[in-house]
């Protein structure tokens, strides 16, 4: 695969944006997990907004340990972070493999503005974010395991762009969606995508039932999972929120 071949098995049509865009990582996992895809929340990263959403295409970089005396020739050149920032475009998240290293910045402020004025719709890494509050000022949301003041180089060197990396304990392949909310990321075959938003919409929308009806004081049970008894109450109850918000 070449440095900037993007692979789409899949299209973000403005009904898959809406529908991920309306539910929680939670649930997202939820239905991979049905379909028995158990590895794909991002484990260990938190946000750098409260309150962001973020939804996009995987293009990923990979960084390995550093080792001084392979430095020169594997960064000769336009580096691979460097390709990542200035290749990276619309929609698309930088996913960072940096091994769950929290001790050297994996990427700053110039390059996240960088990808942001490319049209990135956000930054993934599990390793540790450098300038953190001026990455938390721009207008990107971005996902990272910790922060640290020194360059990448204490630790690694950015080695490929647009492969299969690891991040946060989860295999990204280029052209995944990333989902990412307060709670997380989680990430979307990208062949499941459309069927995975469907669901995680319809799975939404009867939690919603739920949470009314245990907030009234009922029991969980027969609505948290919806029983087949209980269905068409909730039929009802989905065709009336329908029809009050103009379906």
């Amino acid at each position: 695969m070449s440095d900037l071949e993007r692979p789409r098995p899949v299209t973000l049509t403005d009904e898959i944006r809406g529908q991920l865009n309306g539910v929680s990582t939670a649930t997202v996992a939820s239905q991979l997990q049905r379909r028995g895809i158990r590895n794909i929340y991002l484990s260990g990263l938190r946000p750098t907004q409260a309150g962001r959403r973020m939804l996009g295409y995987a293009f990923t970089l990979r960084y390995v340990p550093m080792r001084e005396d392979l430095r020169a020739r594997l960064g000769a050149g336009v580096n691979a972070q460097r390709r990542a920032v200035e290749g990276i475009g619309p929609e698309e998240v930088l996913v960072i493999e940096a091994r769950g290293e929290p001790d050297a910045g994996t990427i700053g402020d110039i390059f996240t503005l960088r990808a942001l004025r490319l049209g990135a719709s956000g930054i993934v890494t599990d390793g540790a974010l450098r300038d953190t509050p001026a990455v938390a000022a721009l207008d990107i949301p971005v996902y990272h395991q910790s922060s640290h003041a020194s360059t990448l180089s204490r630790m690694h060197m950015p080695l490929d762009i647009q492969v299969p990396v690891a991040c946060a304990g989860v295999t990204v392949m280029p052209g995944d969606v990333l989902v990412g909310d307060d709670e997380g990321v989680v990430v979307i075959p990208a062949e499941l995508t459309a069927e995975v938003a469907a669901d995680s919409a319809t799975q939404e929308l009867e939690e919603a039932f739920a949470i009314e009806r245990v907030d009234a004081g009922e029991s969980s049970i027969g609505v948290f999972p919806l029983s087949k008894e209980r269905r068409p109450e909730y039929e009802a109850w989905l065709a009336a929120r329908q029809g009050r918000s103009g379906g």
